[in-house]
């Protein structure tokens, strides 16, 4: 006997969901508007990268601004009180050459400092020239204190700086001290025509002494980069910006 539940079942007919068409051109429409949201949603995000890099390029431009102006400053109060201070400015005994190396960078500094580092000479870090102790120069040697170290070298330190290192300028051309007829062509009208010559006349400053220094190329020592990026090392090991005396002739034999 059939149960009258099972014959109902039996009796209605399997109904199947009708899928609703969409026109083509309403597809179309509808990818086209998806393509353009997520193009939309990549030049928002992209915008907002950028807004944010510009961000951090204001405040790095703020805090370099401020870095500078915090060093012009110093300098401004630095020079200041060396004009108030007249015996900074007193004439060393016994001495007449002097040798400056610039041991420290110049970024953002006074337009004084790097004006007077470039009479000096001293474009480059720990580039190192000879200089004329007279009240001229001993006034730029203190301009530039904070960021050079000078002192009195003896003749063993001037012979092995010109012997090692010693570079000669003509026509805007290095060329190297080795032959004596270079010399004399150019300094043989101040009575230099060799190279012990030459060494005499930089350790013993004469009335050319001007003349013979600008025919050599500022000398540049050699310094291994990562003592640089050591600074307290590379500090406890050169010594600090300043004046140091005699003591100068140690720092030319390490750094030579």
């Amino acid at each position: 006997m059939i149960s009258s539940c099972s014959t109902r079942k039996m009796a209605e007919p399997k109904q199947r969901k009708k899928i609703p068409l969409v026109p083509e051109n309403l597809l179309k429409k509808r990818k086209a508007y998806q393509a353009l949201k997520a193009t939309q949603a990549k030049q928002a995000l992209l915008a907002k990268k950028e807004q944010r890099k510009g961000k951090g390029l204001r405040f790095k431009r703020l805090e370099s601004f401020l870095h500078d102006s915090w060093w012009q400053q110093r300098d401004m109060v630095r020079l200041r009180r060396l004009e108030v201070k007249p015996h900074a400015l007193e004439m060393p005994d016994n001495h007449s050459l002097a040798f400056v190396v610039r041991i420290q960078r110049i970024n953002g500094v006074s337009s004084l400092v790097q004006r007077t580092i470039a009479r000096l000479h001293l474009k480059k870090i720990f580039s190192g020239v000879f200089v004329k102790v007279i009240p001229e120069k001993l006034k730029m040697l203190r301009i530039v204190e904070p960021y050079v170290t000078w002192g009195f070298p003896n003749l063993k330190s001037v012979r092995e700086l010109i012997l090692k290192c010693g570079q000669a300028k003509v026509k805007n051309k290095t060329i190297p001290l080795t032959d004596n007829t270079v010399i004399e062509d150019h300094l043989g009208r101040f009575g230099v025509i060799c190279l012990e010559d030459l060494i005499h006349e930089i350790a013993f400053p004469g009335k050319y002494f001007q003349e013979i220094s600008c025919f050599l190329r500022p000398f540049q020592l050699s310094v291994a980069r990562h003592d640089t990026k050591n600074k307290v090392g590379f500090l406890k090991e050169v010594g600090t910006p300043g004046y140091r005396g005699e003591r100068i002739n140690q720092l030319i034999r390490q750094l030579n």
